[in-house]
């Protein structure tokens, strides 16, 4: 059924992870390097447990078992201080525990000692809106963390080439080392040291090595799947079957090194081989133009004419270097070109308007890179990671990209020890989390419910075995719910639950990330519903489009929700 106009605001109702699916949404300008604020989404904001049950908000949290804490001492959650600790905690495991989602609400003060100096988030204020000035603490407090987050930092215990994956998290900075209570727990065997793929972290370089490349794939193709930072240039070897990512900074580059390597970057159906290029600076009159002039690769072009075209653009600015992506946006009259690097964007930007075709009244000047985008999953995964309440990721948006792709980087790196240590190299990249010991009376609502974190796949439950699947649409959500589970533990009626990783999941499927993009959810908004319309009879409805885990109707506000235990359902519905 189609969104009406008249839906009611995201206050209201929404669904427990993220974003409600809402089929009609409006372009948003970001994806094709449009500057800020030229688009919007008509898409609703996050909501909760007790929006989407208004009857039930003031009924307390499920127990989840939390360890009590008599069982550690004072010094248990601390590396240990040496004239040699390079403040490494938050790339440990510990680090996906930061704001965990079973502490609702914002939370008072950050329990690892290295976040000591965050600020405690306020409640909103009388208009509703956070604080403004959080965000600048946040960045100022997170930048005096950089020796952790750096790539210097890791050179003394890993390189590209050298590094061994004990030594990565042995040592001083070892769980064993600052976390001997922790590596005793229930945490699927975190003993000792972590076992990690080698080369996980940079050492200096801001290059990324891609090989085993599909022949005929494009540089268009290849940069589809980076949205980790500003790119200075890209250098694709057809013949040798790869290519060679050169990013503006280093924190960038290992954001989408980690990732890559957490989500087994393929390109079609083929897998991607990642690794480092050599180090290198970036070019004076490069650096130059970016830090005067705001430099990017995508070079925006204004007050186009009505007949124009993207291979006349493509045709007219080709002369200046290798071309990625042109795009016309006829309702603005406006158009983007993204070149392969930001040398030859500065040459299009510095001698088109010489030329009569492109002098005044036509506009050039620089654009957003498009792999500099952050989703909306991005953001919330590094509100998560900083400590921000569910809810309060949009404060997030007016954060330098660096606090932003630091943060990511950090939690990417954490999420492939917890998926490795457990399952081994061949776990990196699993989605899926497996649940037993299941009560027999549970429902798949009270498991739903119970399972918070990130945006969810699909849930298969097997209530025979006592058994249920969980397959989150990022792999980072599923090591992070894992780490969590195990930690403090989930229980449902009184019983606790086992926790361990399920069948890989592979890849999300591309059509599937597409949605997500878009907002897509297992949720799906019924407007302007009568009352002829009960929860049986939209339930009897939907289910023709697959397993339905809920349906729950406003009446006071003429809708209701239908969510799916699989998100393609919903996208079908």
């Amino acid at each position: 059924m189609q969104t009406t106009d008249s839906m009611p605001s995201a206050a209201s109702f929404g669904h427990r992870h993220t974003q409600s699916f809402a089929p009609k949404t409006t372009l948003n300008g970001e994806t094709i390097g449009m500057p800020q604020g030229s688009f919007h989404s008509a898409q609703p904001s996050i909501g909760g447990y007790g929006d989407r049950h208004p009857q039930r908000g003031n009924v307390p949290n499920i127990n989840t078992g939390r360890i009590p804490a008599s069982a550690f001492s004072a010094t248990d959650m601390q590396t240990p201080q040496t004239g040699y600790d390079m403040n490494f905690t938050p790339l440990l495991p510990s680090g996906l525990l930061m704001g965990s989602p079973f502490q609702p609400g914002s939370p008072s003060a950050f329990q690892s000692p290295q976040f000591q100096s965050f600020p405690s988030f306020q409640s909103q204020n009388a208009n509703g809106r956070p604080q403004q000035n959080q965000i600048g603490q946040i960045s100022n407090a997170f930048h005096q963390q950089q020796a952790a987050l750096s790539p210097p930092a890791y050179q003394s215990m890993t390189s590209p080439t050298g590094g061994g994956s004990s030594s990565y998290f042995g040592g001083i900075q070892s769980p064993q080392g600052g976390y001997n209570s922790l590596a005793n727990a229930q945490l699927g065997g975190y003993g000792g040291p972590m076992n990690m793929a080698p080369g996980l972290v940079s050492g200096t370089s801001r290059t990324v090595y891609l090989g085993n490349i599909p022949p005929d794939t494009s540089a268009e193709e290849i940069l589809s799947h980076v949205r980790s930072g500003q790119i200075e240039s890209v250098r694709l070897l057809a013949d040798k079957n790869c290519a060679f990512i050169s990013f503006l900074d280093s924190s960038s580059a290992t954001h989408f090194h980690s990732d890559a390597i957490l989500k087994k970057l393929c390109i079609k159906g083929q897998d991607i081989k990642i690794g480092w290029g050599k180090p290198s600076s970036v070019p004076t009159s490069v650096a130059l133009a970016v830090q005067q002039a705001g430099a990017s690769r995508n070079v925006y072009l204004g007050n186009l004419p009505e007949e124009m075209t993207e291979e006349e653009l493509r045709e007219d600015l080709s002369k200046f270097g290798p071309i990625d992506t042109v795009k016309i946006v006829r309702e603005k009259a406006i158009g983007f070109v993204h070149f392969l690097s930001i040398g030859n964007a500065v040459k299009a930007v510095t001698q088109l308007p010489q030329e009569q075709k492109w002098q005044p009244p036509r506009r050039v000047y620089y654009g957003k890179d498009r792999c500099a985008y952050v989703s909306k999953t991005q953001q919330q995964n590094a509100a998560q990671y900083l400590g921000i309440a569910p809810g309060y990721a949009h404060v997030l948006n007016g954060a330098d990209r660096e606090l932003i792709t630091n943060a990511l980087a950090q939690q990417s790196v954490a999420a492939a020890a917890v998926a490795t240590t457990a399952g081994g190299v061949n776990n990196l990249g699993n989605r899926t989390v497996y649940l037993g010991n299941i009560h027999p009376e549970t429902t798949i609502e009270e498991i739903c419910n119970v399972v918070r974190g990130g945006l969810l796949h699909h849930i298969r439950y097997i209530p025979d075995k006592h058994i249920c699947f969980v397959t989150f649409i990022d792999p980072t959500s599923a090591a992070s719910f894992y780490a969590l589970s195990n930690l403090q533990g989930l229980m449902i009626h009184n019983r606790r639950l086992k926790i361990g990783w399920g069948k890989h999941s592979g890849a999300l499927p591309p059509a599937i990330a597409l949605a997500v993009s878009g907002g897509a959810s297992r949720n799906v908004y019924v407007g302007n519903l009568d009352e002829s319309w009960s929860e049986e009879r939209l339930k009897q409805d939907f289910q023709e489009y697959g397993e339905i885990e809920l349906v729950n109707t406003l009446r006071e506000k003429s809708c209701a929700f239908v969510n799916f235990t699989n998100i393609a359902n919903a996208i079908k519905a």
